[in-house]
């Protein structure tokens, strides 16, 4: 053989092997992502407890930590002295009314027992104004009362939604663990003064991790919501692992290709999207890379 003839013989040989080479390769690449939660302080107070340590397991709805509500207690005992006090006066002010209602009856009675006596010329005009003009006063009397008593409900309801706002600053005092998951990161400790926005941990949910890979247009069309596609992640140097997984976001508009990523076609500046629910066992990781076939091999 000559040396042009292996020459050729190499380079066929590197084509064949180049080829191989492009057809193991993976549809889409990318990493995997958890949606986190970021979980913060409400109220200001020293910490009194805080049971999120990296790496738990906590419940949806489990209180984790408690912040001092000293201040805020006393301020609803002394609320609820100042109700009490009002409550106190405004049943004085509706004993007043009965009072006035009770005089107004017998003087209705009177009014009656006169008007009758007119008729029969046995009592004067003058009689009957005059109680006529008891019975203004004492409309005017309780007219004035009913004022003060409106005014006393409306105090009383002023306490009773400051009541409320203690206690639902009291409320807040209390964390609770908005969505189940593991806890990634904590950024507080027992002892320590909270304040409203200071975060105290981050959780999320890493029972089903999401594996974002990026697509070209030419790819799009034979990717679609809820079909089952095959993950790869590393086993060893040299092999994969395989695990199923379900696309569940399509993104409807392009972007640059990341720099980060690498797409079927190196070329391609355009790319769109593409999210893939993948149950976790444990062993997916936030950030950790992947590959995904949207077809099966060889078919």
């Amino acid at each position: 053989m000559t040396t042009r003839q292996s020459i050729l013989v190499i380079m066929v040989l590197a084509g064949f092997s180049s080829c191989s080479k492009r057809d193991n390769l993976s549809d889409a690449y990318g990493n995997f992502e958890a949606v986190q939660v970021t979980v913060s302080a409400e109220s200001t107070g020293r910490i009194h407890y805080l049971d999120a340590g990296e790496g738990m397991d906590i419940d949806s709805g489990k209180i984790v930590a408690l912040i001092d509500t000293t201040d805020l207690f006393l301020k609803k005992l002394q609320l609820q002295s100042q109700k009490s006090a009002i409550s106190v006066k405004r049943s004085g002010i509706g004993s007043q009314i009965g009072v006035q209602q009770q005089q107004k009856a017998n003087l209705t009675i009177e009014k009656n027992r006169v008007t009758r006596l007119i008729a029969d010329k046995a009592a004067t005009q003058k009689q009957l104004d005059d109680i006529n003009g008891a019975l203004d006063l004492v409309d005017r009397q309780e007219a004035s009362i009913q004022t003060q008593y409106a005014g006393i409900t409306k105090e009383m309801e002023v306490v009773e939604r400051q009541i409320a706002q203690v206690n639902e600053s009291i409320h807040k005092c209390y964390i609770r663990n908005p969505v189940r998951g593991t806890v990634l990161n904590k950024f507080a400790e027992a002892g320590e003064i909270a304040a409203p926005g200071r975060v105290l941990y981050k959780i999320a949910d890493l029972s089903v991790m999401e594996l974002k890979v990026y697509v070209s247009g030419a790819q799009l069309p034979a990717v679609k919501i809820g079909e089952q596609v095959e993950v790869l992640i590393d086993a060893e140097k040299k092999s994969n692992r395989k695990l199923s997984g379900v696309v569940s976001w399509i993104s409807p508009k392009a972007e640059f290709t990341p720099k980060i990523i690498q797409t079927k076609e190196e070329r391609v500046n355009l790319v769109y999207g593409v999210k893939i629910k993948v149950p976790n066992d444990g062993s997916l990781k936030i950030a950790m890379p992947a590959e995904v076939n949207f077809e099966e091999r060889n078919k």
